[in-house]
């Protein structure tokens, strides 16, 4: 359950104390938007943990007591001489008092942008990559030519497609569309990964083509994309093999782990290895 579920259904019960990352000098914990609820009993979300958060739960439950957002807003913390945090940055928080009618428009607000990625392959590697990409601020359609492939409760948010050839998929794919190739059939990864070259060529809005294997696959695939048509620097948009360097283990959730990492390199604009 993402934790703006978790709020939505907390204000059902009673009141929070939304906390509000709202600007940023130096070095910090989180990042401006960052945000947690505070309830009563309870605490949904992070703004980044240590005497910062607990300061923050304190005023946060103050202002729930007081019934109304009391005293200036936002409040100003200087990370070290004030709360001891070797960080030295500081942050500035905005406290705000939800009640349930305050729901319709916090998902508007709250909701974290989402970077679409499509996963082609329900095999081993994609089961455990679906279930890391998931939390992730990451919009997953998770596409394979097969039936029964994909889990009855699939990770929340992952919307799951069957595309028959697989490969016709690639052009209804979303702009902006990261893209990873683990297919149950070398033929069918070549499929793929010729249909987003061709996409590439056309529009040129697909940030990341990653496909699963070695460096003999990938040989073996540029030799026959060669013969397609494509130029080698048509190919170069093609990462292979996919995972950050480094991780030798070879299991589908370590594989997965370091895809993800990938990923989320290429939101920052890192190398894409």
């Amino acid at each position: 359950m993402t934790n703006l579920r978790r709020l939505l259904d907390g204000l059902i019960a009673g009141p929070a104390c939304l906390v509000t990352v709202e600007s940023t000098q130096g070095s910090v914990p989180r990042e401006p938007g960052a945000w947690m609820a505070v309830f009563a009993d309870g605490l949904v979300g992070t703004i980044g943990g240590g005497h910062l958060e607990l300061q923050a739960i304190a005023e946060a439950r103050r202002r729930l007591v007081g019934g109304h957002d009391a005293g200036p807003t936002p409040l100003r913390f200087a990370l070290g001489p004030a709360l001891g945090q070797c960080c030295g940055g500081v942050v500035h928080l905005g406290f705000e008092t939800l009640a349930a009618g305050n729901a319709a428009g916090l998902a508007s607000r709250l909701a974290p942008r989402l970077h679409p990625v499509a996963l082609f392959g329900g095999g081993h590697v994609g089961h455990a990559l679906a279930r890391v990409l998931a939390p992730l601020p990451f919009a997953l359609t998770w596409i394979d030519s097969r039936d029964g492939v994909f889990p009855p409760d699939p990770p929340e948010g992952v919307v799951c497609e069957h595309s028959e050839p697989v490969q016709l998929a690639v052009p209804r794919l979303a702009p902006g569309s990261r893209v990873l190739i683990m297919s149950f059939s070398h033929a069918e990864d070549l499929d793929v990964v010729a249909a987003c070259l061709r996409r590439q060529r056309e529009q040129g809005d697909l940030p990341f083509i990653g496909l699963i294997g070695s460096q003999t696959k990938w040989a073996t695939f540029a030799n026959r994309l060669h013969g397609r048509g494509f130029a080698p620097e048509e190919m170069a948009e093609v990462t292979c093999p996919i995972g950050i360097p480094g991780i030798a283990g070879k299991e589908p959730e370590v594989i997965a782990v370091a895809v993800a990492a990938q990923l989320l390199q290429t939101l920052n604009g890192g190398d894409r290895g």
